[in-house]
């Protein structure tokens, strides 16, 4: 064990305007937090609100504190019930770090990761009978040789029992494997949540490469898929696609690029996923069984090389359109729906870790709309990769950086 310190660093952040739960959207429409020129500025929303929502602001004062650093490219992030903190490391490390900041020494018995690019360990969540069992599931980039292809990879999901002293993870199973193979470094996905039934929903990247693009749409592929499992990695017979030919039973949605979020909404139970979209197409999505999210025939944004993706087209037959979408992008990362008490007014707000442009989202949803938008930790001046609620409504990050951080934002003392 190796303790990194509380409170490395803090920083006070005074926001205006009312916080309370009538203050999600001001009075007075605010201007959109974003006001650089747009990658494709000849692209128009589909409906008002779909981008750059009105501004709203926090009146509170906050203060972030660095809790634990040193960390190796932190990816995941996940509450036990005890108040620690389990956090991957992208080259293949699991950690256990408390709220003061005692950082566990690797977690032993995990399975080999294929650290390459984007990937590696990626994300970690709690089963839904963790007190009781201490099941704990994550993802990752797994090197398949077996499947005929020379440096060929996939994302996988296992789970194991996290030993009582946390040291190690105990009969591990690999309960999903995506297919197929490719031999490539990006685009894994790749994040995990459970729903309220006990299913598990893992989102899939397409693997980024042009050859690889279609395959979004081929329901012979996990590529570019929302997942939906048991937690044993057994089908559940209410998915989409269960019985029809040529399609994967596992796949819930289709028609993704790049999925590094997912949130389960309190109260509806509906599944939403965030989705890193190429310059100017980052998507927010209520992701429903069944649905086609358009990648790559319909989507907005353009290519990073400049130009239209294939022609140009932002909505096409039977697609969906994203909720939001931000145009420039902020290369979104994790999710979760705020359900906390120290910040009242946020409640059932989407927060979204922002990596290119180094904040949380915070995204006020209204009848599965976005109406506000405001960036949080704005002065940490990291890749935000993951976010999370603690206990007490703090709002914990971690930094995707060699120098990688686990922060907490919360009101500042007195206020």
């Amino acid at each position: 064990m190796r303790l990194i310190g509380l409170a490395v660093t803090v920083s006070v952040v005074a926001l205006a305007a009312a916080c309370s739960a009538q203050d999600a959207v001001p009075s007075a429409p605010g201007a959109p937090v974003e006001s650089r020129p747009a990658n494709a500025p000849d692209q128009q929303p589909a409906f008002a609100g779909q981008t750059r929502a009105p501004g709203v602001r926090t009146e509170a004062a906050m203060a972030h504190a660095v809790v634990a650093s040193r960390l190796d490219h932190p990816w995941g992030l996940a509450l036990m019930p005890d108040g620690r903190w389990l956090v991957t490391e992208r080259p293949g490390r699991l950690r256990i770090i408390s709220a003061d900041g005692v950082v566990s020494a690797p977690v032993a018995g995990l399975p080999a990761v294929a650290a390459r690019g984007q990937g590696g360990l990626l994300d970690v969540v709690t089963g839904p009978a963790f007190a009781d069992d201490r099941m704990i599931y994550w993802s990752y980039a797994e090197a398949r040789p077996q499947s005929g292809v020379d440096g060929g990879n996939a994302t996988s999901v296992a789970r194991g029992r996290l030993s009582d002293d946390g040291s190690r993870v105990e009969g591990v199973q690999v309960i999903f494997r995506a297919l197929p193979a490719y031999d490539g470094d990006k685009h894994f996905g790749s994040s995990l949540a459970f729903a309220p039934d006990g299913n598990l929903f893992i989102t899939l990247g397409e693997r980024s490469d042009t050859p690889m693009r279609p395959q979004a749409q081929d329901l012979g592929s996990h590529m570019g898929k929302t997942i939906r499992i048991h937690a044993d990695g057994s089908v559940p017979a209410d998915n989409p696609y269960v019985g029809q030919a040529g399609a994967l039973p596992e796949i819930w949605s289709l028609g993704h690029r790049n999925m590094q979020g997912v949130a389960i909404q309190p109260g509806t139970g509906a599944v939403w996923t965030i989705e890193h979209g190429a310059r100017g197409g980052d998507e927010v999505n209520l992701d429903r069984a069944g649905a086609n999210y358009g990648w790559p025939d319909a989507a907005y944004g353009i290519e990073y090389r400049g130009g239209p993706i294939n022609a140009g087209l932002t909505t096409g037959e039977g697609t969906e359109q994203p909720v939001y979408y931000w145009d420039p992008v902020i290369a979104p990362g994790g999710a979760t729906f705020y359900t906390g008490t120290m910040f009242p007014g946020w409640t059932g707000n989407l927060l979204v870790a922002g990596l290119k442009e180094k904040h949380i989202a915070r995204l006020v949803i209204r009848d599965d709309r976005v109406v506000g938008e405001e960036r949080l930790l704005t002065d940490l001046g990291e890749r935000v990769r993951d976010v999370a609620v603690g206990p007490d409504g703090a709002v914990w990050a971690i930094t995707d950086e060699a120098d990688g951080k686990l922060v907490r934002l919360a009101v500042r003392s007195g206020n």
